[in-house]
């Protein structure tokens, strides 16, 4: 039962995790690491208890985006290497160090101020270089990369302990994607022939893993697909992933009034929507302030009582409108589905991206704080 405190909150299944955490062992084998990506509060599920669940359900390394995150999880469990993705600020380093977490490498000026650091700290830092196939982002350029692993390895405080890059458009473009794979596949084979490859080469991100099974090598940095969202693309998969994989969060809120309105009468600000008809019209207890885009204004629909009811009206901070005219049993109190499954009906992550003019990434991340999560499963006690 949801307290009747809760106006909107968001309910967390942690067995479709681990059963999506599993699927992914299964799918890329024994011998391939999983680096789980936590990213954004684990992608607005809540990044403590999700990350206490990734270490009883066998990941292997968590992936994150900056160290304010890496150290929630060292709160939880002590142990499990961090990667940290993005680029870490000068003034990061030495905390870096001293938090062991692994920093993604791009240049030599990089690889000597954290050399500097771990000699200072008396430490041997695993570190993981970023090669540029495409992105744009971080990364050395592909041509620069064997000289700059020539140096990290002569650096006596770091460890090369991995390399890796980024898919930019996986799920859209086959042959950029491939021919990424290539560039960074010939790379790998000429540090093999010279005997510098690092112990850990990974390259595929969750599109990837659908996308590009031929480039696992030994470490995969799933994402959405752990949290049971297939990345939305141009490019049809032909593996089962995207469909074993289970959605694991849901999102409600209530209808706090229900009230019948004439014709002609317009509904929240700027007057977007008058009613043609005589309409029944609930007020629902969530809004942009948390986390429901004002893009679905008139676009998006919401689950009551297991039919879809069309927002109208603009969407405002605390509060949006239903039309629930053909659901006559609606009444104050009822439960409403923003994402989840009602009945027959669901509406997805994806659904929402499509009114909002976003991606998935955006809807599950948007999800303000002030919005409870709540965790369910056999692994929640």
């Amino acid at each position: 039962m949801i307290p009747n405190s809760h106006r909107c909150w968001a309910e967390v299944d942690l067995d479709a995790l681990r059963e999506n955490l599993a699927w992914i062992r299964h799918r890329v084998g024994p011998d391939v690491q999983i680096m789980t990506v936590v990213k954004a509060d684990a992608y607005g599920h809540g990044l403590k208890p999700i990350a206490a669940l990734l270490m009883q359900s066998g990941t292997d390394i968590f992936g994150v985006a900056n160290l304010t995150e890496a150290r929630h999880i060292r709160a939880v469990g002590k142990g499990w290497p961090i990667l940290m993705l993005g680029a870490c600020l000068p003034d990061e380093i030495p905390l870096a160090v001293r938090d062991d977490v692994r920093p993604t490498l791009s240049s030599l000026p990089e690889a000597k101020a954290f050399h500097a650091a771990a000699a200072r700290a008396r430490k041997i830092l695993a570190v993981h270089l970023k090669v540029d196939t495409g992105m744009g982002r971080l990364g050395v350029p592909l041509s620069d990369a064997p000289a700059l692993v020539r140096h990290i390895q002569r650096l006596s405080a770091l460890r090369l302990e991995g390399l890796y890059t980024h898919f930019c458009a996986v799920e859209d473009d086959a042959v950029f994607s491939r021919r990424q794979a290539e560039q960074f596949r010939r790379l790998v084979d000429t540090l093999d022939a010279c005997r510098l490859k690092p112990p850990l080469i990974h390259a595929n991100n969750s599109g990837a893993l659908l996308h590009q099974p031929d480039t696992h090598f030994n470490l995969v940095r799933p994402g959405l697909l752990v949290y049971g969202v297939s990345p939305p693309g141009k490019r049809r998969s032909t593996s089962r992933l995207a469909r074993d994989v289970r959605a694991a969060l849901s999102w409600k809120c209530r209808v706090s009034l229900v009230k019948t309105i004439p014709p002609g009468t317009p509904l929240s600000y700027g007057r977007t929507f008058v009613a043609r008809r005589t309409m029944r019209v609930a007020t629902l207890t969530a809004g942009y302030g948390d986390g429901y885009a004002r893009a679905g204004s008139n676009r998006a629909e919401v689950l009551i009582r297991g039919h879809r009811c069309p927002v109208v009206g603009r969407i405002t901070m605390d509060q949006m409108l239903a039309d629930v005219s053909r659901v006559p049993r609606v009444r104050c109190g009822d439960d409403v589905v923003l994402i989840g499954r009602e009945g027959r009906q669901q509406i997805t992550a994806h659904e929402l991206a499509l009114h909002f003019g976003t991606v998935p990434w955006e809807v599950l991340t948007a999800i303000t704080c002030r919005v409870p999560r709540l965790y369910h499963g056999a692994t929640a006690a």
